[in-house]
């Protein structure tokens, strides 16, 4: 989140977020990792939902008023800001989890299932978890960017259908409460919010990136105000993850924990010494975005090159491993994803307006 809306805050968690999910993904390989930290990890896959709220919270800051302002005259500047900034990364490490699928062909070790061919044109354009597909494929993370493209298509409806600065507070808060509520319904049984990803993953983002927006709003009437919505947002978000604890599903409480989390943090972003404006973790949020699409497809290769037995891979190896993806992650963002986001955005279309998008944040 860059430009002149960033709340520094939230680009750090983002980063904080994105290593939460290398972690997940990387949990069960790790030898002698402690049983308690396993269990830990294992819920890194939470941190989407994080990210799924966060989302509709700067995509409310960056795009809200100009699309109620500017009508549907800013729509393919929007839409051209968002492919900007999700699918040129996107393709490029596509085409790496491609250009291995052929090879492992070639060595007569290609997986059908990991690696469908058929497929491929879904996860080209990120339409894969529209509800054409039943298992994650190719690079696995970019399910939830394919539940982004949908939210970004549908943001301008949402925009036109609600004007949160016209709604008192208290029913701004109670909608948001009211998406997060619907997911719960929608997602009733289930064990966890990351179970069956091919069928709920897109009710999962839509209403988390909903509930973002509405929670962004709340945070520019408030966000001079003194640091009781705060202290409220923080102790709202405690008292769901306790009851969590107690047995509430993580379906109901995780969402709700983590809207008090996101509007706390964006309530006391600004604080002074707030540990989240550190220098190093903020530069960790810049680069998120290629740490989150690219660690996944770097295990399997990381994998394939240096492990013989994939479930008990040495810490000093691990170490080499997540080195290896803040390496990539630093190269991916300064020559892949900036340059091909500027070009894409110096694109001129037919229906953009020039100069005004370009002043709003890119993510």
């Amino acid at each position: 989140m860059t430009g002149q809306h960033e709340l520094r805050a939230l680009t750090s968690a983002r980063g904080v977020a994105a290593w939460m999910v290398v972690l997940y993904h990387i949990r069960l390989s790790v030898a002698g990792l402690p049983e308690a930290w396993v269990h830990v990890f294992a819920k890194g896959y939470l941190a989407v939902d994080f990210f799924f709220l966060l989302s509709g919270f700067v995509i409310w800051l960056s795009w809200g008023a100009r699309l109620r302002n500017d009508g549907w005259r800013a729509v393919p500047a929007f839409l051209q800001k968002r492919v900007a900034r999700i699918w040129p990364l996107h393709l490029f490490v596509l085409g790496g989890a491609v250009a291995l699928a052929l090879a492992l062909a070639a060595a007569g070790r290609h997986d059908p299932v990991k690696y469908p061919f058929g497929e491929l044109p879904l996860h080209v354009f990120l339409l894969q978890n529209w509800g054409f597909t039943a298992k994650l494929a190719w690079n696995d993370p970019a399910w939830s960017i394919s539940c982004e493209l949908a939210a970004y298509l549908a943001f301008p409806l949402l925009v036109r259908a609600v004007d949160w600065r016209a709604l008192p507070s208290w029913l701004v808060a109670g909608v948001a409460a009211a998406f997060l509520v619907i997911l719960a319904v929608v997602m009733s049984g289930e064990p966890t919010l990351g179970h069956d990803i091919a069928r709920f993953g897109l009710v999962r983002c839509l209403t988390e990136f909903a509930a973002g927006s509405a929670i962004c709003a709340l945070w520019l009437r408030w966000k001079e105000a003194p640091s009781t919505p705060a202290y409220v947002a923080f102790g709202g978000s405690a008292v769901a993850m306790i009851a969590w604890a107690f047995g509430v599903p993580e379906t109901l409480a995780v969402p709700f924990a983590f809207a008090g989390l996101l509007l706390g943090l964006s309530l006391t972003s600004s604080m002074r010494g707030n540990p989240l404006d550190w220098a190093p973790l903020h530069y960790l949020g810049e680069i998120s975005y290629a740490t989150y699409l690219s660690h996944f497809m770097l295990f399997v290769v990381f994998k394939l090159a240096f492990v013989d037995d994939a479930h008990a891979i040495p810490p000093v190896l691990i170490a080499l491993y997540l080195a290896l993806v803040l390496g990539c992650s630093v190269a991916l963002y300064h020559l892949v994803e900036r340059p091909a986001q500027k070009w894409v955005n110096g694109l001129h279309l037919r229906g953009r307006r020039d100069g005004q998008p370009n002043l709003l944040p890119s993510s």
